[in-house]
């Protein structure tokens, strides 16, 4: 039997790669006869890099750039046949500042930006930037300075959104003849423009730290940048991805493509399913959340192409059977409901094996 994995990270317990090489010791302890194929996934957030270093190979290059409060943060590109990956949360990731330390009005995305120059430094024709799991909400306007951007005031794309209060004009010529002739795909999941009610900062802001009562005052930061910018861009779909990192790239003449999709592209996906008897996804928690672009939905979507099973494995599964099949999934098995809770985050590999172990009582033949 032939045994594709292919989860997602498990966001604070396991890498994607950790998980599939999990998720392979359990089943290979039930079932060692199964040929088990590795395909560790990422839809653009954290872990995209790593994911692509795995199954492409590729040369890092290791850098260090401006965090998003300033402090300087180690962070990687991975280099193949002249496309460079980036992974914005490497950057201006949610995890580069404790809670308590939080200031999303100030936070700046300038480190993006860095990265992308160092990418277009490093040769590289055509760049894919992963957009996922990011502390800002600045529009991307860090990125364009890093860029070359010139604002009046000067600074002002660089202080966050607080920056953008006092924004009048933006020249973006020197940030666009920096990557001219170079292919930028933005890999995201996500929908929203810039502004509004369904618009970055109303959406995404809160889980950023935006308080509540600030949401109203910050979309107005942004709707600044579009003014001096492109207001027809902010209204484009994923322009308003990481914050509003997607604005910029599209203000760069990226192309938005789907996270899932152009790593499922990128590691060969389809071609490793095809003639599989299995397809094994999973993500920490599984729920009708996953629908809206994740890694379990896009894998469940190219096993069904190739009329082959998928299942899911993840840390909780919280949803029904029903729904579970409305995301391509025939089943769904918890690590909690397995080992406990406490067991669970103690030994996040052992337990996530052990799952494995028992699932494949169910599916290995």
């Amino acid at each position: 039997m032939r045994v594709v994995i292919a989860p997602d990270k498990f966001a604070g317990t396991l890498t994607a790669v950790e998980a599939a090489r999990a998720i392979a010791e359990g089943w290979r302890r039930r079932a060692p006869g199964d040929e088990v194929d590795l395909v560790p996934m990422a839809d653009g957030g954290p872990g995209f890099v790593d994911v692509l270093h795995a199954s492409l190979g590729g040369d890092l290059h290791a850098l260090t750039v401006t965090g998003p409060y300033g402090d300087p943060v180690p962070a990687s590109i991975l280099l193949l046949d002249g496309t460079a990956y980036v992974e914005s949360a490497q950057a201006c990731g949610l995890h580069l500042a404790p809670p308590e330390r939080r200031s999303p009005e100030h936070a700046t995305t300038r480190g993006v930006g860095e990265l992308l120059a160092a990418a277009v430094d490093a040769g590289a024709r055509r760049v894919v930037v992963g957009l996922g799991g990011s502390g800002t909400n600045d529009g991307g306007a860090g990125l364009l300075s890093a860029l070359g951007a010139v604002a009046v005031p000067p600074g002002a794309l660089d202080e966050g959104p607080a920056g953008l209060s006092a924004l009048e004009s933006v020249d973006l010529s020197l940030a666009r003849s920096r990557v001219e002739g170079v292919t930028i795909d933005a890999a995201s999941d996500v929908d929203n423009p810039l502004l509004g009610l369904i618009g970055a900062t109303n959406v995404y802001g809160p889980q950023k730290g935006v308080a509540e009562d600030r949401l109203q005052a910050v979309d107005a930061m942004l709707e600044n940048l579009a003014a001096a910018t492109d207001k027809k861009t902010a209204l484009a779909k994923g322009a308003g991805a990481a914050g509003g990192l997607g604005f910029a790239l599209l203000l760069l003449g990226a192309t938005r493509r789907p996270g899932v999709d152009l790593v499922a592209e990128a590691v060969g996906l389809e071609d490793k399913t095809a003639g599989a008897d299995l397809v094994i996804t999973g993500e920490g928690a599984f729920d009708f959340s996953s629908r809206s672009g994740k890694v379990p939905y896009g894998v469940a979507g190219v096993a069904g192409r190739a009329l082959v099973p998928c299942i899911a494995l993840a840390g909780k599964v919280l949803v029904g059977s029903r729904e579970m099949r409305a995301l391509g999934v025939e089943s769904a098995y918890s690590v909690v409901d397995l080992v406990g809770e406490e067991q669970s985050f103690a030994d996040p590999a052992g337990s996530l094996a052990a799952l494995a172990e028992r699932t494949a009582r169910t599916w290995s033949h």
